[in-house]
């Protein structure tokens, strides 16, 4: 079944990062790299906010190429990936080689000393070319899943999830993705309420639900049938609360359910059950995120029948049950 939500660690798998290492070659992606600036190397401590030791670390020192035609100066090698807390792979065209072997040999220090490597969209296949995620989930833009899978038979791509977090090793997909990855690291290292001051300073969401799912995955045969499903999908969300069927979402798509049902699934990659279930997880999320509710007054609101079918759900898609997620990461959390 498609993950539509990130794998989580074990909720007390504490993060300390106070160090980050953000490596770039020629055909950086801007956009990626600017990512991990914004979330890891800006000084936010006029509002008690951490800030981290942030190094850009070059494969080769000097002028570095971006994909928009200009360059970034860059004056250290990879020195810094051996004491960060944290070391970030951008995208990029650089990330379409294999990595050289003073790249792979400071990527596999790093790691076995105990620091967190945090791959963005592409990033993710520097990652699987130095071995590092053989027999692990990893997840990278839904574009390159084909190709991922071929170059990297003995990763575990979901290539459904925003991102995965495997503990001491995390991917993303698209770059937006990058974003929803980043914030979730500073959940695990300072608390949800820290997580959402920095998501509150970038305008943006804390956490971003759903999955690479809910984007087409190629195009349609008109445009007008994808147009009509994401109304409908919109349509959905503002009633989760309610049993809805996939009936009533194919009328509302104004379609026969056995046409609809097999246009979401070209559209979405998932049935309409695994999706409505997917997102009512992750309302159930955000509502124990933010609320003093109990669960078994968020179960109906967000269309569980019962508190127990709320926790199988969060059981099987999160690895833990909705109390223990409140206690990690309710904003109020310690």
């Amino acid at each position: 079944m498609p993950h539509f939500l990130p794998c989580c660690p074990a909720m007390d798998d504490h993060l300390v990062i106070e160090s980050v290492a953000v490596v770039v070659d020629d055909g950086v992606a801007p956009f990626e790299l600017g990512v991990a600036c914004e979330l890891f190397g800006l000084d936010r401590s006029d509002q008690g906010l951490p800030v981290y030791g942030f190094d850009l670390a070059a494969v080769t020192p000097g002028q570095v190429a971006t994909t928009a035609g200009f360059a970034i100066s860059v004056a250290q090698d990879l020195t810094p990936l051996g004491g960060a807390d944290l070391v970030v792979l951008p995208a990029g065209s650089w990330t379409e080689s294999e990595p050289g072997p003073d790249l792979r040999a400071a990527l596999h220090a790093a790691h076995d000393r105990g620091a967190h490597i945090m791959a963005i969209c592409r990033g993710a296949f520097v990652l699987a070319a130095t071995g590092l995620l053989d027999g692990r989930r990893a997840s990278t833009h839904w574009r390159w899943s084909e190709q991922f899978r071929r170059l990297f038979p003995r990763v575990h791509l979901d290539a459904d999830a925003l991102y995965v977090d495997d503990g001491d090793i995390s991917t993303s997909a698209g770059t937006a993705a990058g974003i929803d990855l980043g914030l979730h690291l500073l959940r695990r290292a300072h608390g949800a309420a820290t997580a959402a001051d920095i998501a509150r300073r970038m305008v943006v969401a804390p956490h971003r639900g759903g999955g690479q799912a809910q984007y087409p995955r190629r195009p349609m045969a008109a445009s007008t049938h994808t147009d009509t499903l994401h109304a409908t999908l919109a349509w959905a969300l503002e009633r989760l609360a309610t049993a809805l069927t996939v009936d009533e979402l194919a009328a509302h798509a104004n379609l026969a359910p056995r046409t609809f049902a097999r246009r979401f699934h070209e559209t979405c990659g998932t049935t309409p059950h695994r999706w409505l279930d997917a997102q009512r997880v992750d309302r159930a999320r955000q509502l124990l995120e933010t609320t003093d509710l109990p669960v078994a007054a968020i179960a109906p609101r967000c269309g569980f029948g019962s508190t127990d079918a709320l926790r199988a759900n969060f059981a099987r898609r999160l690895g833990t049950t909705p109390t223990q997620y409140r206690r990690s990461f309710h904003v109020g959390a310690p």
